[in-house]
């Protein structure tokens, strides 16, 4: 929280691992919002993450799998979240696509 009440430089790179993990869905939107104020101020933002109210907003994105652990860390498809909703190969494609046609907030 400290980091909201400084002065953005616009040369920040922020790394975040799961952010959502306990998060209300109004708090899931709040953080949406702060996330884009940062990348809106110039700075970059790379969320790992399997909230697909912050995958969908998501301006470009790296899926790894096909599975996790000793299964996965491959690169399965990368663009988009329209892109990633194609590709066929895809596991969070496949549940990206139905979420995307859902009338849920977008931040973009």
């Amino acid at each position: 929280s400290s980091e909201l009440a400084k002065k953005s430089t616009g040369k920040t790179f922020y790394i975040l691992d799961e952010p959502t993990s306990g998060l209300h869905f109004d708090d899931v939107k709040k953080l949406l919002h702060v996330l884009q104020r940062f990348v809106d101020g110039g700075n970059t933002v790379l969320v790992i993450e399997h909230n697909l109210d912050v995958v969908k907003n998501a301006d470009y994105i790296i899926d790894l799998g096909p599975e996790g652990g000793d299964n996965g860390g491959m690169v399965i498809a990368t663009g988009t979240p329209e892109e990633i909703a194609s590709n066929p190969l895809s596991y969070t494609g496949f549940y990206l696509k139905s979420y995307l046609r859902d009338i849920t907030p977008s931040m973009k």
